[in-house]
């Protein structure tokens, strides 16, 4: 799952981030509101954590742009600005929840996984290829009944695959969205490595990832 960290404080930021990917998270980590504009425009995220008072562009500067161009990312904005004005100027533009400064980090996992479960986040509760079936709220894997454990980047990998299927995703976009290195991913043999995992753990028969030569990947079944 992939998250956008945009806050000025470098320390903080460094926590978060850390946080963050010991959590699970693949991270793209910012200082500035401009920089978190063009990684939005860039890649897609899961959630979209920021900064109220940020350098060159604020928080509030970066959700409504996301809002009017039709983006429902969940947003989480960190801000030591908690009056009733504040926060309903910050609804008003679109963003979903507020954490205020100082904070535990438990707490903002917390509030992660909730916005992750709202109805906009979770349109399909189940995601179902043939046999194959995931709950990604959950991170539950069954295949003819049986539940399959898969690594976080597997599970990643098979969601996304999910998400696609029928059509081919492609070695890029399977890069922008699992690894934070894509450049690196898509120049080596890490994707092929980890679908044959997938591949492996999802045993025979029914739903498979299938290799599409040059392009990518699918799901097809038997």
């Amino acid at each position: 799952m992939r998250v956008l960290v945009a806050e000025d404080n470098g320390s903080l930021r460094s926590v978060l981030e850390r946080g963050l990917r010991e959590g699970g998270y693949v991270v793209h980590a910012v200082g500035d509101g401009d920089q978190a504009v063009d990684y939005l425009r860039e890649y897609e995220y899961e959630v979209v954590i920021l900064d109220w008072q940020m350098p060159k562009m604020t928080g509030i500067d970066v959700v409504q742009p996301m809002w009017r161009q039709g983006d429902r990312t969940p947003t989480l904005m960190l801000t030591a600005r908690d009056g009733t004005e504040d926060r309903v100027t910050g609804l008003n533009a679109g963003v979903d929840d507020y954490l205020g400064k100082p904070f535990q980090f438990a707490e903002l996992l917390a509030r992660l996984q909730a916005l992750q479960r709202r109805p906009a986040f979770t349109l399909a509760p189940q995601i179902a290829c043939g046999d194959l079936h995931l709950n990604p709220a959950a991170s539950e894997v069954t295949k003819a009944g049986e539940a399959v454990m898969l690594t976080t980047t597997e599970l990643g990998l098979l969601e996304l695959l999910l998400r696609r299927s029928p059509s081919v995703a492609t070695r890029r976009s399977i890069a922008l969205q699992i690894w934070e290195d894509e450049a690196e991913a898509v120049g080596s043999n890490t994707i092929a490595v980890h679908v044959a995992r997938l591949r492996a753990k999802l045993g025979s028969g029914g739903a498979r990832a299938e290799t599409v030569r040059g392009p990518g990947y699918r799901l097809v079944t038997s």
